[in-house]
């Protein structure tokens, strides 16, 4: 920076409006002192001095417009600043102003390339990544992708790769993926969804989110393989639980025949109960898991219609009469609602007995001679605008309750919170996993609400039916 000052100051030994001051004084006391000498030819004199003086000022403006000119193109240059550059100004009243164009041109060079470091080592990054990434601006043209989305796109490679400011619409044609980065660039707010069309027999989860500059990126996930890996296990459940019913099923039914018409020894009738028991709890082990696989593979047709909480209420408790009969259970109906939920009758129905055969079976207290279950449902306005209100039900027992430590995971597939205690009662592990599913399937959620010692309470809210205009 000091050459560049000092290049500037070459050629200048003092400042140059230093220099047209001291050559306007000169001026004027030439021409004062010559209209002295000549009072006659004052006029004349005082008229040539003016105009020196204009003349001399017309040059010093000439001269620093010139300068100027050359400053403002040293500005425009920048970063490409060149303190060796000709063109500089030579002005020791500018040097400064050179010196600090300079030091702004070495920190713009830095800085960009720290910027160019660090767009190359991103670009690095995503070309690595195994998720096929799309960016686009406001209007929808491409931006950037990365060298797996180049892959994916039909028709181009390395060669003739994507071109950048060609709209999305124009280079790839999957409805899901235009209308997920559409949904992000109209709403400003993050899109999620699946695809099998972007590539034939491939299955993609696609998630766009806005920039905060505006446009929106899109990531393309590729979930083919664990598709077929959960489909694979589905199969396997249903296959192996399939074959086990037979066996299983003949099991039961010798071991009850040989229960109830020959005459056995003690020891003999112990071993087959035990055996009848668990054969039960096998059996009821592989519906459940039949049942898992159908609803986890939707494969089990659902028929949502209006349909009356209340009478929701009153077939679920129905259906559990007789286990509550030899349980020796009390089993009660609290307040239940008119209203209308739109939903799968049936798997409402076995969502509800289900929770009240946990009721019945983990609701006892400890100082409490039987369980004790309330069956609920209320209604719930709607919290805003455009919203249709939800239906509650509740499935409350006063046991011994649940731990907060298990509240999160209960609803997942062979979770126990006591295990000695579930296989007594003969759980599968699979009941509450099973609601979940069937639940959050016809839009709505189930949740736990429990304290130690004072019991728990199961809620499941659905959404009402559409009330006519």
């Amino acid at each position: 920076m000091a050459e560049a000052g000092d290049k500037a100051r070459a050629g200048a030994g003092i400042p140059f409006t230093l220099g047209i001051f001291a050559m306007l004084l000169v001026a004027a006391a030439s021409t004062a002192l010559t209209a002295e000498l000549f009072p006659g030819n004052r006029v004349a004199i005082w008229s040539c001095g003016l105009v020196l003086a204009c003349v001399f000022s017309g040059l010093a403006r000439w001269r620093l417009r010139g300068e100027l000119r050359k400053l403002e193109r040293a500005v425009q240059s920048l970063p490409e600043f060149d303190p060796d550059s000709a063109s500089l100004p030579r002005m020791s009243d500018l040097a400064d102003a050179v010196q600090a164009l300079y030091g702004t041109s070495q920190r713009l060079q830095q800085r960009l390339g720290g910027a160019q470091a660090d767009r190359l080592q991103l670009e690095a990054l995503l070309d690595s990544m195994q998720d096929a990434v799309v960016a686009v601006d406001s209007a929808g043209r491409i931006q950037w992708t990365n060298q797996k989305m180049q892959r994916l796109i039909p028709g181009a490679s390395v060669q003739s790769p994507v071109r950048v400011g060609h709209a999305l619409v124009q280079t790839v044609r999957d409805p899901d993926v235009l209308e997920c980065v559409r949904s992000a660039l109209d709403e400003r707010a993050v899109c999620e969804r699946r695809t099998t069309t972007m590539v034939p027999g491939r299955i993609f989860e696609v998630n766009a989110s806005p920039m905060p500059g505006g446009g929106a990126v899109a990531v393309l996930h590729d979930i083919t393989r664990i598709e077929q890996v959960e489909r694979a296990q589905r199969d396997f459940v249903a296959n192996v639980s399939h074959e086990l019913r037979t066996p299983l099923t003949s099991i039961t039914g010798y071991v009850e025949t040989l229960l109830d018409h020959e005459v056995l020894s003690p020891v003999a009738e112990e071993f087959l109960s035990t055996i009848l028991k668990n054969a039960t709890r096998m059996n009821r082990l592989t519906e459940d898991l039949l049942t898992m696989a159908r609803v986890e593979s939707q494969e089990a047709e659902l028929h949502p219609m209006p349909v009356r909480a209340d009478l929701l209420v009153c077939d679920a408790v129905e259906a559990m009469r007789g286990l509550v009969q030899d349980e020796a259970a009390e089993l009660e109906i609290g307040e239940a609602t008119g209203a209308e939920v739109f939903a799968d009758a049936d798997s409402v129905v076995q969502v509800l007995a289900n929770l009240i055969e946990n009721g019945v079976k983990y609701g006892r207290g400890r100082n409490a001679a039987q369980s004790r279950v309330v069956v609920s449902a209320r209604s719930i306005a709607a919290s805003g605008e455009g919203e249709i209100g939800f239906v509650e039900f509740s499935v409350q027992d006063f046991g011994q309750g649940i731990a907060s430590e298990h509240l999160g995971r209960i609803f997942e597939r062979f979770y126990r919170v006591d295990k000695a205690r579930s296989r007594e009662s003969g759980g599968t592990g699979l009941g509450l996993a099973i609601a979940r599913h069937m639940v959050e399937s016809q839009g709505g959620t189930i949740r736990a609400e429990s304290e130690l010692n004072l019991g728990s309470t199961f809620l499941v809210r659905l959404p009402r039916a559409l009330i006519g205009p």
